[in-house]
């Protein structure tokens, strides 16, 4: 995995994630239908900024009683993986249970995994206690609420799963907002940003003519092809295939 320094995720963190998804396109290091989850995972709070971070994956159910004694006892163990990953951790869980039967998270789990550096949460079930994870400015996206936490267990840490459509590894790195949440591959992510800038430049330029006194179909042809003009142009430079 490429190194990447705690400027270059808040540089990332200040762009849309439909900006970086237009971004990653152009590097043509994948296809353009793959990549970033499916509408049934939404962000709980849209108001909140873009959610940066690396993947501390999990498995979750709640259908029945752990086998253990401890249903909690994982939160602990995944705490303590925080200080080996690259970045801010973002929990991303798969609920195995089908259909989701309880809450993945509540109150008391955002506020933890907050309170050790989590830069958010990602559940393909459900999640609680939502008045007061906002409160908390804890970004959290699901597939849905539900207002009880049933036999609530975490299998497994640390392994690959499966949310939205996407395949998600551990350290992945993540970026969402309220339009949805998209992985960025780690060896173009610190040249997101300056081409983020220079895409949006480019879309200005139709946006400008577009907001202009008495616009005409001509002019407008006129002003998407300059567009079109200088993505080709950045698509050039920063594609790898």
């Amino acid at each position: 995995m490429s190194e990447l320094t705690p400027d270059t995720l808040a540089e990332l963190a200040k762009y849309d994630t439909p900006t970086v998804c237009n971004v990653i396109e152009l590097f043509d290091v994948r296809p353009r239908n793959l990549g970033y989850m499916n509408d049934s995972i939404r962000a709980c709070f849209p108001k909140l900024p873009p959610m940066v971070g690396f993947a501390l994956t999990s498995t979750f159910r709640s259908q029945a009683p752990p086998r253990s004694s401890d249903a909690y006892g994982s939160l602990t163990d995944q705490v303590e993986l925080f200080a080996s990953m690259p970045g801010p951790p973002v929990m991303v869980f798969q609920d195995l249970d089908e259909p989701t039967v309880s809450a993945t998270f509540g109150e008391v789990m955002c506020t933890m995994y907050k309170s050790f550096g989590s830069a958010g949460l990602i559940t393909s079930g459900a999640g609680r206690d939502l008045d007061q994870v906002e409160v908390l400015d804890y970004p959290v996206f699901t597939n849905g609420t539900i207002c009880s936490h049933g036999y609530c267990h975490i299998p497994q840490i640390n392994v690959p799963v499966t949310v939205g459509g996407v395949a998600i590894h551990p350290g992945d790195l993540l970026h969402g907002d309220l339009n949805g949440v998209t992985t960025i591959p780690t060896e173009i992510a610190s040249e997101i940003p300056e081409a983020c800038v220079e895409l949006m430049r480019a879309e200005q330029i139709v946006l400008d003519y577009c907001r202009s006194e008495s616009p005409t179909p001509k002019r407008l042809t006129e002003a998407r092809a300059e567009c079109v003009a200088v993505i080709n142009k950045l698509g050039a430079r920063l594609r790898r295939s």
